[in-house]
């Protein structure tokens, strides 16, 4: 604990020295315009700004999504939507297609489970154990891009998904906001971001606080649920300092907490016939579980743009930390095990990426990248002895101990050529090199290909393949000693345990998009991909802990098909996806199982668990001068569910759980106060209609405990520019 005291300690630090460099620069740009500096500061001050603007544009060239599928969110659209920025990011990612909704603020893109990569201003932040807290708040995102489909041979590791987010920048953005949020299930949420410059040094500095009552999803569909206080807060800081025309350099500082209580559900006993020190019966209205988690990120940058050249290298670094405290009699006497778990993982990370204009038809691309982590896994269990009759031989808890400790080194390089091969016609063709060693070790040289043709009439066709090369999750990898727990209460009726081993796929799209006129776009997509050792991921027992798991063979496909309207005061969009996703054999962490289940899969095809065949969004906004009015619609068929039959046997993942339908609204309205600055005052309504829907109903593989989509809540705000 001193460890995470420590890390805490000094991330509050970095953000307190961010703050103190932000009030002195402000006061810098204030006394220059008091005193008048004259046209000179004024025109310094614009070379500064196109030069951050140009820079910019560099930046975003070294990246390329020549043939992937991408959808853009800016901080405007992010605003207008219900909640704007005072909403998790989970809840922005699902308005784009192919995004199903999870529990435990979980979501799947494309059906895989979690195989996403997060990128601030193109820089790779290594993975995280988090998984309630979300250590990337909206306030501090200028836009946000989701890339997906055959991606360009630059994204590797992790394919799914990659969301690209672009950080907010004193040097174009100056100023700042403080501002309050709250309404149902308890929430108070005060925030506050600013930035600004001096010179060629610029700052961006926001926070915020998140107390609620529900803080994990209800397991009971009820408005209040039972047991379920959370308290989040985020920090973020980003510094960088304009050198001169073609060199610039960036530190980007974040910070997150959250504590969560484990929500109970209403009128249940133990139903395992365990006395526990001649305890036999426990409300389950009384268990109080409690689970901690943190992250702590740092990345140091420097970016060199110069003719025909562009060059962006980093340096990263990220800790994340997750605490599980049971209520020790009651899951002892519920599940047969009380465990507190304990899981940290320390990366560091270096990458450099660039890119070469070669002409007016080529561009080449390339770049490393290489990654280091230290992970620890504890667990402290009571369970109960059972005897050699299989019946419970003492009620005194015995103590088990289990974990340990590992490193993963990852490294990659890829070089690319971007071709304009004729007027309209672009390849984007290259190989990607991928290697790890870990709990398992492998790589692959990985083909990718990608064409995209533009008419002048406003069509644009595109086309892919990608070879794909996904490492298991280590930080999620974990040490449990099987053999420890024979004969006791916690004994696996499997005790097969192998270790999670890479993905290979082979992954194919095909899309074409219409611009019919200046206001409408229309487009649809399809993608199919097939993978070896697919890797999925379940959350087996009572902590909240994610455990990867690998099907011997995987097939996932889809379709989508979307619209964009905008004009000067009215934009609306849509998004239809239709998606199926198999996996066949269970391969690693068999002890998990049953062996009815193990038997079942090693035979058939099963559709996945975070599989929803259909999903669904969409959305609009009006503005009429200062007011802003906003909806917006997510759809789901269901997320899978075992299928009970007439003999009393299940088939896992067999059913789906009811569609649903939640709509959100939003109304804002701001007002010029003096020379103060706006006042923003919101007013927003998430599931108006108050639709209880169950999200998972604690079958399935993988599925811990069932959860239900939250309740209608009303919620007001007021934000004060500064």
């Amino acid at each position: 604990m001193l460890r995470l005291q420590s890390l805490a300690s000094s991330s509050a630090i970095m953000l307190i020295a961010a703050v103190a460099c932000a009030r002195g620069a402000a006061a810098a740009d204030t006394s220059a315009g008091v005193n008048g500096a004259g046209p000179g500061a004024a025109t310094a001050v614009e070379e500064i700004v196109v030069t951050a603007a140009k820079l910019n544009a560099a930046r975003a060239g070294i990246q390329t999504q020549t043939g992937a599928s991408s959808y853009t969110v800016d901080a405007a659209a992010l605003a207008a939507t219900p909640g704007g920025d005072n909403t998790l990011l989970d809840q922005v990612v699902l308005q784009a297609p192919s995004v199903a909704q999870d529990s435990f603020g979980q979501f799947h893109v494309r059906g895989d489970h979690n195989d996403l990569q997060y990128r601030l201003n193109g820089i790779i932040l290594p993975e995280g154990i988090a998984v309630f807290g979300q250590s990337l708040s909206p306030r501090l995102i200028n836009s946000l891009k989701l890339i997906t489909g055959a991606l360009p041979a630059e994204y590797g590791l992790r394919t799914a998904g990659i969301i690209d987010l672009t950080t907010k920048s004193g040097v174009l953005e100056p100023g700042g906001t403080a501002a309050l949020y709250g309404g149902s299930h308890g929430t108070f949420q005060p925030s506050a971001d600013y930035g600004g410059r001096s010179g060629g040094a610029s700052y961006f500095v926001s926070g915020d606080l998140l107390n609620s009552s529900l803080g994990i999803e209800s397991p009971d569909g009820s408005a209040q649920p039972l047991h379920d206080h959370s308290v989040q807060w985020h920090g973020f800081g980003y510094l960088e300092d304009i050198l001169d025309a073609g060199n610039r350099l960036s530190l980007i500082m974040g910070t997150s907490s959250g504590q969560f209580q484990i929500p109970d559900r209403r009128g249940l006993q133990p139903a395992l016939g365990l006395d526990v020190n001649g305890q036999v019966s426990y409300p389950s209205e009384a268990l109080d579980s409690h689970q901690r988690e943190l992250t702590h990120y740092a990345i140091v940058g420097w970016q060199h743009a110069e003719g025909a050249l562009n060059v962006q290298s980093a340096l990263t670094t990220r800790y994340s930390s997750l605490t599980y405290q049971p209520d020790a009699l009651g899951e002892l006497l519920y599940n047969g095990i009380a465990q507190r778990a304990f899981k940290s993982d320390l990366a560091f990370g270096l990458q450099s990426d660039a890119s070469y204009r070669l002409g007016a038809a080529h561009t080449l691309r390339g770049g490393i990248y290489a990654q280091h982590d230290a992970a620890t896994s504890s667990t402290a269990s009571q369970v109960l002895p059972v005897g050699a009759a299989g019946l419970i031989s003492s009620d005194v808890p015995l103590d088990i101990t289990d974990g340990d400790s590992r490193t993963q080194w990852l490294a990659s390089l890829y070089l690319q050529d971007e071709w304009r091969a004729l007027a309209g016609l672009t390849v984007n063709y290259g190989l990607r090199l991928d290697r790890y060693r870990a709990y398992s070790s492998g790589g692959q040289l990985s083909p990718r290909l990608n064409v995209v043709w533009k008419s002048q009439s406003g069509s644009v066709l595109h086309g892919g393949y990608a070879r794909y090369f996904t490492p298991p999750p280590f930080e999620l990898v974990g040490g449990e000693t099987v053999a420890k727990f024979l004969g006791t209460t916690a004994a696996p009726s499997v005790q097969t345990n192998a270790l999670p081993r890479a993905e290979r796929a082979d992954y194919w799209d095909l899309g074409f998009e219409r611009t019919v006129n200046e206001s409408l776009t229309l487009g649809v997509d399809s993608y199919y991909r097939q993978s070896q050792h697919l890797i999925d991921e379940g959350q087996f027992g009572a902590p909240i802990i994610q455990t990867p798991f690998n099907y011997r063979d995987g097939r996932i496909q889809g379709v989508e098909f979307t619209a964009n309207y905008t004009t000067a005061v009215f934009s609306a969009y849509g998004n239809l996806a239709v998606q199926s996703a198999l996996g066949r054999g269970i391969e690693a962490a068999q002890f998990n199982f049953s062996s009815t289940e193990l038997a079942y899969i090693a035979a058939h095809y099963i559709h996945l668990d975070h599989e929803q065949r259909v999903s669904a969004s969409a959305g609009a906004a009006w503005r009429h001068g200062a007011t802003h009015l906003s909806a917006d619609l997510l759809v789901g068929s269901g997320l899978r569910a075992n299928e009970l039959l007439a003999d009393g046997s299940s088939i896992p993942n067999g059913a789906h759980l009811p569609a649903y339908v939640q709509v959100n609204l939003g109304a804002s309205h701001a007002w010029q106060v003096g020379r103060g600055g706006d006042l923003t005052a919101r007013f927003d309504v998430i599931n108006a209609f108050d639709r209880i829907y169950e999200i998972r109903d604690g079958t399935g593989v993988g599925v811990g405990a069932p959860q239900f989509g939250a309740r209608r809540g009303l919620f007001l705000g007021l934000a004060k520019a500064l």
